[in-house]
């Protein structure tokens, strides 16, 4: 594997950054004004901004605070500049209803990145591909043949057979009778890790998995380090993306070729599962992976569109990023809730094994009558979603919003602000406080946030909502079902839950959390 020596910034290394290039952009400044147009009147409000950087200068961290502060005194629609790139951002219910219900198609396309339109092979993949025809086909395959309700509950047995193997990996520590502590994070993340990579490759590709590090030698395998790779160089902060003329700085300092490396890593990777599901008629189990479906649909060609392999490879790419991270996150933030809320812990645990009382295991055919249980998992959605500002899009054309107020103006950024949204008191009595009961006989749902309701977004809304969510949410639940089932959690002495967040694609905590875990007999 080549050496990454790439170093890669962020939003700590703003200040040193625009210190070192305003003088020079200010010459380029002066140069542009002069062809400058006519200023537009009826643009969204926005904080005066400094020449050159903009609003830079105004986004702090965490950066949806930073947002949801600016928007409390200039709006829920406002106009911020990235630098050159002119941003504007949601951040309230109505304007997110207003967009979903009349200009949906003109907020569908996607503001990519160098990095995203790269490692993602162009943009063919679902998450971050552009609006077209090419997208709509993609999605459409991926929620008829691989998402579908049918398609998610075939992959059940591999969920029992990991969330098993997790229990048991909990029990012994148990049994070593050290009271010691587990690392939920990393648990976690290794549980949805191998349920992904069974669900999608037919066979677990794990780092620590020692027969498969010895079979496949040096190959390059798909791990937590390459995962945590690209998660870094998707969110790095990058001079060319807010100023597009100095794209250039970029190649000088080794990120474009740091990128090719990193896609050249996965293009070994993907090679060798492909080939490996053509060698192959059926996944061990005779239960159909995602590849194999994907394969057999590129064979068939039943599908409008020209189903590459690199295509193959950002659909792939897009359900690994998609389900591990959030799976894994939003389940460390549900027992971190738990653990900080005692009562509510106490009332979900009753709940679940009184329902599952006379299975003697957490059944998923009983999940759904578990309406308390539901509660506190949209309620964990809601104050930590996994994504909070949710993938940025582009206008497609000028539109007027705000009842015709406003005009942005085509080729606009478009940040949702997903986390102050649903955090918004207009929306919610009591909206920073961890309350499951306001869940409690209320029609909003993981379907309908985002398409009736749009103060719970934690997947998005409109066209671009994810398609995933019946397999992501069934994913948490059984998972985070069966630990409150076969254990009791305490934290150890003198320690608090520290709930202070880690931002990358998906937002977790910062210090992983430890739980010392009590088995319960049935």
């Amino acid at each position: 594997m080549q050496r990454d020596n790439y170093v890669y910034l962020s939003w700590q290394d703003l200040p040193i950054f625009l210190s070192l290039i305003t003088l020079l952009l200010s010459i380029l400044f002066l140069i542009c004004k002069s062809f400058s147009g006519t200023k537009q009147v009826n643009l969204p409000p926005s904080p005066p901004r400094l020449p050159i950087i903009g609003n830079l200068h105004q986004i702090g961290e965490p950066v949806d605070r930073s947002l949801r502060d600016l928007s409390q005194k200039y709006g829920p629609l406002m106009l911020l500049h990235f630098g050159s790139v002119p941003t504007v951002v949601v951040s309230s219910p109505d304007m997110v209803k207003e967009i979903a219900k009349k200009h949906d198609v003109v907020f569908s396309d996607r503001f990519n990145t160098r990095a995203s339109d790269i490692l993602f092979y162009g943009g063919k993949d679902i998450v971050f591909a552009s609006y077209g025809n090419n997208w709509r086909q993609a999605r459409k395959l991926c929620v008829q043949e691989m998402l579908s309700s049918k398609r998610v509950l075939s992959f059940q047995s591999i969920r029992e057979e990991e969330v098993s193997s997790l229990v048991s990996k909990i029990r012994q520590v148990c049994l070593n009778g050290d009271d010691g502590a587990v690392n939920m994070c990393e648990m976690l993340i290794r549980t949805s890790n191998n349920i992904m990579s069974r669900c999608i490759l037919g066979r677990c590709y794990s780092c620590e998995e020692k027969e498969y590090q010895e079979e496949e030698g040096n190959k390059v395998i798909f791990c937590e380090t390459l995962m945590k790779k690209v998660i870094t160089q998707l969110t790095a902060f990058r001079v060319g993306d807010f100023f597009p003329c100095f794209k250039w700085v970029e190649e000088v300092r080794g990120f474009m070729r740091s990128l090719k490396i990193t896609l050249g890593e996965l293009d070994t990777f993907y090679n060798q599962v492909f080939e490996e599901r053509k060698a192959m008629k059926a996944s061990e189990n005779g239960v159909k992976d995602f590849v194999d479906i994907l394969l057999q649909l590129q064979k068939d060609n039943m599908f409008n569109m020209d189903l590459t392999d690199d295509r193959l490879k950002a659909i792939v790419q897009n359900m690994f990023f998609g389900g591990i991270d959030t799976t894994s996150t939003t389940s460390e933030w549900i027992m971190a809730e738990l653990m900080r809320n005692p009562r509510v812990m106490k009332k979900t645990q009753e709940e679940v094994r009184r329902i599952m009382v006379d299975k003697g295991r957490v059944d998923i055919n009983e999940l759904d009558k578990l309406d308390y249980f539901k509660c506190v998992v949209k309620e964990t959605l809601r104050l930590h979603p996994p994504v909070p500002l949710l993938v940025p899009r582009k206008t497609a054309e000028v539109v007027q919003i705000g009842d015709g107020r406003y005009t942005i103006p085509a080729g606009t950024k478009v940040i949702i602000n997903a986390w102050a949204i649903q955090r918004d008191p207009n929306s919610w009595d009591q909206p920073d406080e961890f309350i499951p009961e306001r869940f409690e006989n209320s029609p909003v749902d993981y379907y309908k946030g985002g398409q009736e309701y749009f103060h719970f977004i934690p997947f998005g809304f409109g066209r671009r909502k994810c398609p995933g969510i019946m397999f992501g949410t069934v994913a948490v639940e059984y998972l985070m079902a069966n630990l409150l089932y076969w254990f009791d959690w305490k934290l150890n002495i003198n320690e608090d839950v520290d709930m202070s967040e880690a931002y990358g694609i998906t937002v977790g905590l910062k210090v992983p959390l430890f739980l010392v875990p009590i088995p319960y007999s049935p």
